[in-house]
């Protein structure tokens, strides 16, 4: 697996990067993380540029994840019901169901750590008319972010990318804890803060 994405890299420099997180759409047997990583790792290695991998990380995880959005949104009845019921998908649509009621957007977010369900919510948040204004809202920030985890990552472990491939699952929690632990802290702050200003105004002069 590793070995064929370094082949690909070989081939066709940054822009196989994009392709393949692309390509993980449909299937593609290289995990998102690893691909990050091994732009991150390449990129401390001096073998590609930082700016140029990360760019083209990002942008690959963005695309495939307008890619599901348009399916569910604008995709005919006959298409969406194929791609549901392609290689057992059908669960993994249930559990975005799931995640999008009980968080609504930030299920986008949530999903980005969990393997196979980053490529369901987006198509999930699409069938359920989520306007596309309010997907990119969340959506891409939180790639923006993932990516840059995953790709610092990548510039810590170098070449040891593919012996850590088998922890995917487990760095994906510890991203979804990092998230979760960055979200409460913003929110405390913004509460407290709140307060005080609020506190300020009702203080008689």
């Amino acid at each position: 697996m590793y070995d064929l994405l370094l082949t690909i890299i070989e081939e066709i420099g940054y822009f196989a990067l994009f392709l393949v997180l692309c390509l993980g759409l449909i299937g593609l047997p290289i995990p998102n993380e690893a691909v990050v990583m091994t732009g991150g790792a390449l990129s401390e290695a001096g073998v590609l540029l930082p700016v140029p991998a990360f760019i083209m990380t990002c942008l690959g995880i963005c695309s495939a994840m307008t890619f599901g959005y348009g399916i569910g949104r604008f995709a005919s009845s006959r298409l969406s019901a194929w791609f549901s019921s392609k290689n057992n998908i059908s669960k993994f649509v249930a559990k975005s169901e799931q995640l999008s009621v009980r968080y609504g957007g930030y299920a986008i977010s949530i999903s980005l750590c969990l393997p196979f369900l980053r490529h369901v919510t987006p198509y999930v948040m699409g069938l359920n008319r989520m306007p596309y204004k309010r997907f990119i809202l969340f959506a891409y920030p939180s790639a923006f972010v993932w990516t840059l985890i995953y790709f610092i990552i990548g510039t810590i472990v170098g070449d040891q990318v593919q012996a850590i491939s088998g922890h995917i699952y487990t760095y994906g929690l510890c991203v979804l804890y990092a998230f979760a632990a960055a979200a409460f802290v913003f929110f405390a702050y913004k509460y407290v803060k709140s307060r005080n200003r609020k506190k300020q105004i009702e203080r008689p002069m």
